[in-house]
């Protein structure tokens, strides 16, 4: 176990709880995959056009929860995709996924149950081409520096990391507000975690409530980032800011669109909802 553990601890028992719910939940849409063979997730499409063209490439997805993603890369033409999360029930789901789809991606994708930063460890260091990290995984990381340490000691020189990550000023906000854009969390990492309570999820159960609800999140602001994976000699490649994200981050403020994204119903140009960062290992 990591030195970051207890708060491991307290977000497995989360996400282990909700696996298999989210798996069952439209939202995503586990279904298609099973019936389209060229089906890939709503946030790997929208990723495709910055992410280019990954044909033949070894890649590795940390924190893939239940594989969605991750058989979406082996979709787009990887040589094989590895999956790391540390939650057992999710990477349960995600094999049955891969299981049921091996003739249309799935024999190219493996998945580790293992911390992030237990990678170096558990994965080959040093062999990657792309390490991909989705949407909604940072603010599970207590330190962004030890986190950039990991994605540089899993690249080979001249691999590339590629994240779309809600944008930290988005995660500063007070998400039951419904008055206006309220900052009330931090914008910068801070050593103790924000510990939240909540019985739902992020997508659709029919009302189901959990009894794992609490969380240990982390938010880290745009230059902590940066500067940790420059530290570790890795050159930004590129750098975009988009005016949505992929759930109703602010649900009483937000609307969906026809990509699966939701943004600002009212001047959505006023907040920065996600971005996407691209480096290259020197």
């Amino acid at each position: 176990m990591s030195k970051y553990g207890m708060y491991e601890k307290i977000n497995k028992a989360k996400w282990d709880e909700r696996a298999a719910i989210h798996a069952e939940s439209q939202d995503y849409k586990v279904k298609d995959f099973l019936t389209s063979q060229t089906y890939i997730s709503n946030v790997v499409e929208f990723d495709r056009p910055l992410l280019g063209s990954i044909t033949g490439l070894n890649c590795v997805h940390l924190q893939c929860h239940i594989g969605t993603d991750t058989l979406s890369l082996s979709r787009l033409g990887a040589s094989s995709v590895t999956g790391l999360d540390f939650s057992p029930a999710s990477l349960a789901e995600a094999r049955k996924l891969a299981s049921a789809t091996t003739s249309t991606g799935g024999e190219r994708v493996t998945f580790v149950e293992a911390s992030v930063y237990d990678s170096l460890k558990v994965l080959n260091p040093g062999s990657f081409d792309l390490v991909y990290t989705g949407i909604g995984a940072l603010c599970w990381i207590p330190s962004v520096h030890d986190w950039a340490r990991v994605v540089a000691g899993l690249l080979k020189p001249g691999g590339r990391l590629f994240i779309r990550e809600a944008h930290p000023v988005l995660w500063a906000l007070d998400e039951t507000s419904e008055n206006g854009l309220v900052i009330n969390l931090p914008y910068f990492e801070r050593d103790e975690p924000m510990i939240f309570h909540e019985d739902g999820t992020y997508v659709e159960t029919g009302g189901h409530k959990f009894k794992a609800t609490a969380s240990a999140e982390f938010n880290h602001g745009l230059g902590e980032i940066i500067e940790a994976l420059l530290y570790y000699k890795m050159r930004i490649s590129g750098f975009v800011e988009h005016q949505s994200v992929p759930w109703p981050a602010i649900p009483a403020q937000m609307v969906s669109d026809h990509r699966g994204e939701y943004t600002l119903r009212d001047q959505p140009w006023r907040l920065p909802h996600s971005y996407t960062l691209q480096a290259i290992k020197e």
